[in-house]
């Protein structure tokens, strides 16, 4: 199972806002840029660290999309 770094599923979870805001309204040029920007950065993040960590591109992303998206819960103690 591929296993993202932090600061990819960070890069996963700051797509969420933009891409909620871009949806929420009619399409406009200005509304999606945000959205893209944003997905573009996880984009060549996911890439980068598929190629630093020899890990598969396509399961590195859907481990951080599923981090963010269906987080495990916290172990209690």
């Amino acid at each position: 199972m591929a296993k993202p770094s932090n600061k990819l599923i960070e890069l996963a979870r700051a797509s969420l806002s933009p891409q909620e805001q871009a949806l929420s309204e009619p399409y406009s040029e200005e509304r999606w840029a945000p959205w893209r920007k944003a997905a573009e950065t996880f984009q060549a993040a996911v890439i980068a660290e598929a190629e630093a960590t020899e890990q598969g591109r396509y399961a590195l992303e859907m481990a951080a999309k599923k981090a963010v998206l269906h987080p495990e819960p916290a172990p209690e103690d």
